[in-house]
């Protein structure tokens, strides 16, 4: 048996995991010129890198953009897909402009998240090759960005890219594609609420509206 098999967490450790969880945020306001300590960077990966995955697959890959012309190659990129997406935003292409949506140029490390070419693994996947193998990675990034709210460090996932523009910046192989870029570093401060709802561009859902018994329920 493994130490994990004889782990009991108690009543207080149970809280602080709601209450890291509760926390979280998707930060865009970094401090500039700050900096994440290597053994803290080094933590929060290897929280990522113990998430589960279907097959034990594993298929996320982890790129550090730690070049200043790659960042600002990325951010540029950005840029374009932000003002693309507000070009079809119709009546809220203002309301949208106004939102801070990145901190691609501000924050102390740059990870790309890219899903790794196929390996053709079949166990728990047959039948949703793809979706199980998003649902891998996302498991990996959400155990990143909890481990990074534990260390009291912002995280931001921005997915305003063209993804085969980003797999050549990052010059990936074929089929690997870049889903996430993660923003990570110190914040002044964590937004009370999501910046979402704190600016008014959407409401979050209730519990008791998306949790269901049974079935679908009857519009």
């Amino acid at each position: 048996m493994s130490n994990a098999e004889h782990i009991n967490f108690s009543n207080a450790e149970r809280e602080t995991l709601h209450k890291i969880m509760l926390a979280r945020r998707d930060m865009r306001h970094f401090l500039p010129n700050s900096k994440v300590e290597d053994d803290v960077l080094v933590r929060i990966m290897e929280a990522a890198h113990s998430a589960p995955s279907v097959g034990l697959m594993q298929p996320w890959r982890f790129i550090h953009v730690k070049n200043a012309s790659l960042r600002e190659n990325i951010a540029t990129l950005v840029d374009t897909e932000i003002q693309n997406t507000a070009d079809v935003m119709n009546e809220r292409k203002a309301e949208f402009l106004k939102l801070k949506l990145e901190g691609i140029r501000d924050c102390a490390e740059l990870i790309a998240v890219v899903q790794a070419p196929d390996d053709g693994t079949l166990l728990g996947r047959r039948t949703l090759p793809t979706e199980m193998a998003l649902c891998s990675t996302a498991c990996a990034i959400q155990n990143l960005w909890l481990a990074a709210r534990a260390e009291n460090l912002g995280m931001g996932w921005v997915s305003l890219f063209e993804p085969q523009a980003l797999a050549r910046l990052l010059q990936c192989p074929e089929g690997a594609v870049p889903i996430a870029l993660l923003c990570i570093g110190p914040v002044k401060e964590f937004y009370e609420k999501p910046m979402l709802v704190e600016t008014g561009w959407r409401d979050a859902k209730t519990l008791d509206s998306v949790l269901f018994n049974d079935k679908w329920p009857d519009d």
